[in-house]
């Protein structure tokens, strides 16, 4: 690694450390405008009571010392803070449990997804304007224009109700096979179509035509010249998604009953349980902005002309 590379990487850290801190320094202002709080609710509690809690998690304090306490705590500790309608529990906890669900759920999805997209549009694109084209390409195209939470829905209804196949609680293994597939569907469908639209473009290229010309094997043209040099559209959408995907999907999470981070977002929110909403921002945030680093880097790795800069 030339020290170009090494210092396009730095530069590349230190902004997305920049861009952590900025949505951090948003979410909390905002987070704090918005009128009401935690300790509002249908029957607001006595006024004395209101203050000592207000006092206990340090919300009695003027905006800006909050959040130069919270930035020094995440800074030196890493400490999100105490849940504030979990009691006895930190959002460090909260997180790292739901993390733990979402990563297996969210790995498996994103893998599934890439995997099947890959093949599914190298296939479309060898076999452009054939039947198993327009086969691909319409299911793609209904996956891609379905929302999540129909898609959702209609599975459990289809393979948990009627059918009985799994289970319709996300906290069991079966309960975890339809989430996956309602995660996967939508990122399959979108890769597939951009790994057809991108090879497609690769195979009309000059070098495809001369390779062609001299005799390769067409084996070795698909896979060592044209899929190759086509998955760079794909790498730059594989990964933000797959920090999207790994986090979580809100709507999937709350229709399953996936006990994951993105039903502990939903809840923190609904809740107005500030540490937590700040924390689980901050972790969707961060893992965003490092796919996205990778995504760079791995550029290098796929098509070595590519200089970064």
């Amino acid at each position: 690694m030339n020290t170009k590379t090494l210092l396009y990487i730095l530069k590349r850290i230190l902004l997305a450390i920049f861009t952590v801190w900025i949505v951090i320094t948003i979410t909390f202002f905002v987070m704090h405008a918005v009128p009401g709080g935690p300790f509002v609710g249908e029957k607001e509690p006595p006024k004395a009571i209101k203050q000592a809690m207000e006092a206990k998690y340090g919300l009695d304090k003027s905006p800006g010392e909050q959040y130069v306490t919270y930035l020094k705590d995440i800074v030196t500790k890493f400490d999100f803070g105490p849940s504030l309608k979990k009691k006895g529990r930190s959002v460090n906890d909260i997180i790292a449990d739901g993390m733990g669900t979402s990563l297996k759920l969210g790995l498996i999805a994103a893998g599934i997804a890439t995997i099947l997209g890959i093949v599914f549009g190298a296939i479309a694109a060898l076999r452009r304007n054939k039947l198993i084209d327009r086969i691909i390409m319409v299911l793609t195209t209904a996956f891609v224009s379905m929302p999540s939470f129909i898609m959702g829905t209609l599975l459990l209804l289809v393979f948990s109700e009627k059918l009985g196949w799994f289970a319709a609680n996300g906290t069991t293994a079966s309960g975890l096979v339809l989430p996956v597939i309602t995660l996967a569907l939508y990122p399959m469908a979108y890769i597939t179509r951009l790994t057809r639209s991108s090879m497609l473009d690769v195979l009309g290229q000059d070098y495809i035509r001369t390779a062609r010309a001299k005799g390769v094997s067409g084996r070795r043209i698909i896979f060592g010249h044209a899929l190759k040099n086509s998955l760079i559209p794909v790498l730059t959408y594989v990964g933000p998604m797959l920090a999207y995907i790994v986090t979580g999907s809100l709507v999937v999470e709350k229709i399953f009953n996936v006990p994951g981070i993105g039903r502990a977002f939903v809840n923190s929110i609904t809740a107005r349980d500030y540490p937590l909403i700040m924390g689980t921002t901050i972790i969707l945030a961060a893992l965003i902005v490092v796919m996205n680093l990778v995504t760079d880097i791995l550029y290098k790795v796929v098509d070595p002309r590519i200089t970064l800069e």
